[in-house]
């Protein structure tokens, strides 16, 4: 790319360039250095960029007609030059510090310091990536790119060791830009934004560098077809083979298998027992649960022996492995590898002092708990130890976990402490939930009663509400039989007093 845009330059050649880097880069900078000149550069001047005067900025508009004038190019060419120029950080843009495009509609740019131009050679070192990354999280309050994100926590792995010296230069670089002027921080943050989006590009963004000024390789040189070419050309072609694979049915019948193991203790599909304390407002599922309970669950028991890993995630479950560790006289194992997880999860103050305690009580020669690794894992621990951090045991530990795993812990499962801790296991009882104004818990529904139900429901009310008002009690005359009204009212409410029915009401009762 670059190449073929400097022979359109016609600057002179340069003869003092240094055979390890390209003559054209120095090219590239004279001609840089030729559109900063006062007198036949650009013009330069102070522009307003939201409520921020920014010295020294140049239009894009300006930047393609100064290439026009001084190298006699098409527009197209122009407009092509101009925007590798971008691309490789020799100039940056002030309103879209992400945009490394030369555009022509009026967008500001400001000339790179000479200092982080691409020809100096300037190792893009993890170090200083670091302290950007740190000081760009300070100054975000941690709200970063994703890619920034992986990154952060990459560094953060692997240079654990002199993580504290990071952390404190970006402190230090962030207190002194707070004291300089608002339009010099602004335009250093877009400068500093420009050099590392160059130089660690994010993903989906074309890499200039590895086309350009630093490829390690000509794209357009002919490769020559050796017998070496080919041999690695089939030693990747076996690794690849070699590669373990797996039928989708296989997998998806794993994945449906898992499933069913750990369907008993899903508290949404199978629920709570005694209750969910969140509905019920009863702890007693969390005292029962609890990290260190004398008596654990039963549940609880039974998912240890369904992997090691769900052993070793609870707390009770590794105090009871380790009082069986003890009678095999191997506990100091299950000890190793929790002082491990300290180290990686503790203070960063203490990770040098808790890493020697580690090696003098476990690894060193006649430990007082000494384990037993073998000596290639043991000369990785002991070199990364001159330099200890967070991670500097992850290779002991690791063999430690596979041993456990594959030696004591199938011996745990058939052991009588094992089988004692099962047989003790309480088995909560589902208790009686109470009354919750809990907004998304299961709402009984009523079905609402049928309309002919009401009718006469009302109905009757009424005809009761009508026998109220005569009195039964009362002697009728033989002469005066009552009224029918009066003896449906009678059937309806006292049925049992008509079982005898006097002779001369018989012909009214069948009416």
């Amino acid at each position: 790319m670059l190449p073929r845009a400097v022979v359109v330059l016609g600057l002179p050649p340069v003869h003092s360039c240094n055979t390890s880097y390209p003559c054209h880069a120095l090219q590239i900078e004279a001609l840089m250095m030729e559109m900063q000149n006062p007198d036949t550069g650009i013009k330069t001047q102070t522009q307003k960029v939201m409520i921020t005067n920014i010295p020294h900025a140049v239009g894009g508009n300006d930047i393609l007609q100064w290439i026009l004038q001084r190298l006699q190019i098409t527009e197209e060419e122009a407009l092509h030059l101009g925007d590798l120029f971008v691309k490789y950080g020799y100039i940056y843009p002030l309103q879209e510090p992400k945009n490394l495009t030369l555009r022509t509609d009026g967008s500001l740019y400001r000339f790179q310091t000479p200092y982080f131009w691409p020809a100096q050679s300037w190792p893009a070192d993890d170090t200083d990536y670091a302290i950007y990354l740190a000081k760009k999280n300070i100054k975000r309050k941690g709200i970063l790119e994703e890619y920034e994100k992986e990154h952060y926590n990459m560094l953060n792995q692997k240079i654990n060791y002199k993580w504290d010296f990071v952390i404190m230069q970006a402190k230090e670089q962030y207190k002194a830009g707070k004291e300089r002027k608002k339009a010099d921080r602004y335009a250093l943050d877009c400068q500093e934004r420009a050099y590392w989006l160059v130089n660690r590009t994010p993903p989906g963004m074309l890499n200039v560098l590895e086309y350009g000024l630093d490829r390690a390789t000509d794209p357009n040189e002919n490769k020559k077809t050796t017998m070496e070419f080919y041999r690695r050309e089939i030693m990747y072609c076996q690794q690849a083979i070699m590669k373990s694979r797996v039928k989708s049915s296989v997998s998806l019948g794993g994945l449906v298998k898992y499933s069913e193991q750990f369907l008993s203790n899903d508290p949404i599909l199978s629920g709570c027992l005694p209750s969910n304390p969140w509905v019920t407002d009863d702890p007693e599922f969390w005292d029962l649960n609890a990290k260190l309970v004398e008596v654990p669950t039963r549940m609880r028991v039974e998912r240890w022996a369904f992997n090691f890993s769900e052993l070793m995630r609870d707390p009770k479950g590794r105090q009871n492995f380790q009082l069986f560790l003890k009678k095999e006289f191997s506990g100091e194992n299950l000890s190793f590898w929790e002082a491990c997880e300290d180290l990686k999860y503790g203070d960063q103050s203490k990770v040098k002092e808790k890493a020697e305690e580690i090696y003098k009580l476990f690894l060193a020669p006649g430990a007082r708990r000494w384990i037993n690794i073998d000596g290639t894992t043991m000369g990785i621990t002991v070199k990364g130890l001159k330099h200890p951090h967070r991670y500097v045991l992850d290779a002991a530990q690791t063999h430690i976990y596979m041993l456990m795993k594959k030696d004591s812990y199938g011996r745990y499962l058939k052991s009588p402490v094992y089988k004692e801790m099962l047989a003790k296991a309480v088995v909560p009882q589902e208790t009686v939930k109470k009354s919750s104004n809990f907004p998304f818990g299961r709402r009984h529904l009523r079905s609402s009663p049928s309309p002919i139900i009401l009718r006469q429901q009302e109905e009757e009310a009424k005809a009761k509400e009508a026998a109220t008002t005569v009195d039964i009690t009362q002697t009728a005359s033989p002469s005066s039989p009552p009224c029918c009204s009066s003896l449906v009212l009678l059937l309806l409410v006292t049925p049992a007093a008509l079982t005898v029915v006097p002779s001369h009401w018989e012909k009214e009762i069948n009416l």
